[in-house]
């Protein structure tokens, strides 16, 4: 896609995924969006907010300090990236689930979030692990800038493109994880198309999400694929494992229907 890189802003949390953001942005060659959700119950909503305030637009205006924050945050990180921003009204994961249809990345935070009595509730990165339908990057847990990009043996076509790429844009390594039950499977296509990437392969008995969380933790990113249907439940099951538990950003890459 040739869309801009979007990232949800919610405040000060979503700081470190604005940053990430315009990394990516300047990667690739693309624009950063920076959206904030505004719901009727978002703990963000001003009080006071009056009802005949149908069509938003006074809370709107009352909304503009964390995306102008996070317009400078952006600024500092990649100041030739152009940003746009915008209110959307609706539930986080649904918008950015919407927005994702026509974005480059969808760039979330990663972090659980509280709900009634400690309980944790499914975070916006956890719904969208399983119903994006463009690239999700979800930023948690601490990059190793020398770590290798990480990806499972079993990942679909678009998720190993999609970590050859990152590899050669961060100018590191790819590290291949594969059952000691599979042969490795074949990427000499994609070895090919990117021949500076350096590319190890470690086997693993390892479940392939609890696999790809202990390798982790010398990563800086690790790269999922989700398909996003019934049949392939496993597969997201795996991506929302790494989404709640990994301890380095992850990508999660949607099938492209064909």
């Amino acid at each position: 896609m040739s869309g801009p890189v979007v990232v949800g802003v919610d405040g000060s949390s979503s700081l470190a995924a604005v940053e990430a953001a315009a990394r990516q942005a300047e990667r690739l060659g693309t624009g950063l969006r920076l959206t904030h959700a505004l719901t009727c119950s978002s703990t963000h909503l001003p009080p006071g907010v009056p009802p005949w305030d149908r069509d938003g637009a006074a809370t709107r205006a009352r909304l503009t300090g964390p995306l102008t924050e996070a317009r400078r945050a952006a600024r500092r990180i990649a100041p030739g990236v152009a940003v746009t921003q915008d209110v959307l009204v609706g539930e986080p994961s649904a918008v950015l689930e919407s927005e994702s249809r026509t974005a480059s990345l969808t760039v979330v935070g990663g972090s659980p979030v509280a709900g009634v009595g400690g309980r944790l509730r499914a975070s916006v990165a956890g719904r969208l692990a399983a119903r994006s339908r463009g690239p999700l990057l979800v930023i948690r847990g601490r990059s190793d800038p020398d770590g290798p990009v990480v990806i499972g043996d079993d990942a679909s076509r678009e998720a190993a493109e999609f970590a050859f790429s990152e590899a050669t844009r961060r100018g590191t390594d790819l590290v291949v994880l594969h059952s000691r039950t599979r042969t490795a499977r074949s990427l000499s296509a994609l070895r090919k198309k990117h021949p500076h990437v350096v590319v190890h392969e470690r086997r693993t008995s390892s479940w392939t999400g609890h696999a790809l969380v202990e390798a982790s933790g010398t990563a800086q990113l690790v790269v999922i694929g989700a398909r996003h249907t019934v049949a392939d439940t496993l597969r997201v099951s795996a991506a929302r494992t790494l989404v709640d538990h990994a301890h380095c950003p992850v990508a999660v890459i949607p099938h492209r229907k064909t």
